[in-house]
């Protein structure tokens, strides 16, 4: 499948998340959406000109976009793993543990928040407290990455032969 009928094949099952979807069919889509991305960076900065403190151009038209093309990624994502045999929801497998992370981060806060205020030396938790949260930061960056490292691994895997249990190979 060529890179005008990957993205046309994309953007025609925009959230049909049965099926399968062929290597070349998901990693031509995945090319269009950057490409588009950069592209609208460049209309962006000449459009709405940049920050001059920052030089960053204004994110609008890729905001848009990226919110646009989410549903149409995330079906493809799912569908390219079924073609490979495996589940589409392990796509949201990085997703559900940044969530994780943040919950247990929050947390964290705020469970030191109430420990430094019954404390009389609230001085003496915060080195204590700075190494357990760094530990347990860089512990699950480490596993986020590793999550993203397996997802890509598994989308950039050659298709089942046959018919697997999502239907047969298109």
């Amino acid at each position: 499948m060529g890179f005008t009928q990957s993205v046309k094949t994309c953007l025609s099952k925009y959230v049909v998340f049965s099926g399968r979807a062929r290597r070349s069919e998901y990693w031509w889509f995945v090319l269009f959406v950057f490409l588009v991305n950069v592209g609208l960076v460049v209309i962006g900065a000449v459009l709405f000109g940049t920050d001059p403190e920052t030089g960053q151009g204004s994110n609008l038209l890729t905001s848009v976009f990226q919110l646009a093309i989410m549903l149409p990624m995330l079906a493809a994502g799912w569908r390219r793993l079924h073609d490979t045999g495996r589940p589409g929801w392990y796509l949201l497998l990085p997703l559900a543990f940044s969530l994780a992370t943040m919950i247990m981060l929050l947390t964290g806060v705020a469970v030191f928040s109430v420990v430094e205020s019954g404390s009389e030396n609230s001085e003496a938790l915060r080195g204590p407290a700075a190494l357990i949260g760094g530990a347990g930061l860089m512990a699950m960056y480490a596993i986020q990455l590793g999550l993203s490292i397996v997802m890509i691994w598994w989308l950039t895997r050659p298709s089942q032969e046959g018919t697997n249990a999502y239907g047969a190979q298109s």
